[in-house]
């Protein structure tokens, strides 16, 4: 019997590396999933590798009106929810404060925190209402725990650190029932995130960037998006049982000491 047997999953950013990894994940360990992903051709490829029964919305986790829809169909796909991974998540650009623009620094507090926000409204009623707890997950990073030395990517730093303060709180809302919230906290993955990233600094030569990127990492290598989805599914299951309102690095000793960023 697998891990998540006969749970009922909600994933956002569910077309992009991290959140499509979780979903073949999770199927094979038992679970019902529903991806959510603006992509829509993405969306489809994730569901269809993850299982035959994999649900599906395209919507804009930014909408209200999208949330509660998605979380409607998810519903009325699997009956319930029982874990969400509230992963959708943008990089933004790579400037510094100074030379920021105000749209550029709304969209990304927009799909990083109104999203995640959103996405809590809509589900912990859900979660509430069946009586029988649930688990949430949000993806964070280690730029929600430290900024980098450069100063760059404001913006996404700053909502990865709102995203932190959002899971406390629905930790202690959702405690009485039984609901956990967690965040995930990872170094950087290989995804397409982490490459446009590379790419914004150094289009010439990517692996420049990623060289730099890996050497402040202790273990001398980016994440994989299935180790990221083995933590997911950790803090989901049943096993993590006593865990909520925590932060969980998956970043390699990243953080463990001073960044040379």
């Amino acid at each position: 019997m697998g891990r998540v047997q006969g749970k009922r999953v909600v994933i956002t950013g569910g077309a992009g590396g991290i959140g499509a990894a979780a979903a073949k994940l999770f199927t094979a360990e038992g679970a019902q999933v529903f991806l959510v992903d603006r992509d829509a051709g993405g969306l489809s490829a994730a569901a269809a590798a993850a299982s035959n029964n994999t649900g599906y919305a395209v919507a804009d986790v930014t909408s209200e009106a999208d949330t509660k829809d998605f979380v409607a169909a998810a519903v009325k796909h699997m009956g319930g929810i029982d874990i969400a991974l509230l992963n959708a998540g943008v990089e933004g650009l790579v400037k510094k404060i100074t030379e920021t623009s105000v749209s550029e620094f709304d969209r990304v507090m927009a799909i990083n925190v109104r999203g995640v926000w959103l996405g809590l409204a809509a589900m912990l009623p859900v979660m509430q209402a069946q009586g029988t707890g649930g688990s949430i997950v949000i993806t964070s990073s280690i730029a929600g725990l430290r900024a980098s030395t450069s100063g760059m990517m404001a913006p996404y730093v700053t909502s990865k650190h709102a995203v932190i303060g959002l899971m406390k709180s629905a930790a202690m809302e959702g405690a009485p029932h039984r609901i956990r919230v967690n965040t995930i906290n990872p170094a950087p993955i290989d995804t397409r995130m982490t490459a446009d990233l590379a790419a914004q600094v150094d289009a010439n030569d990517p692996s420049v960037m990623r060289r730099k990127f890996e050497s402040t990492i202790p273990l001398k290598r980016y994440g994989t998006a299935e180790e990221v989805a083995r933590l997911m599914l950790f803090l989901g299951s049943d096993e993590a049982s006593f865990c909520t309102g925590g932060t969980y690095l998956i970043d390699g000793g990243a953080t463990a000491g001073p960044s040379s960023s």
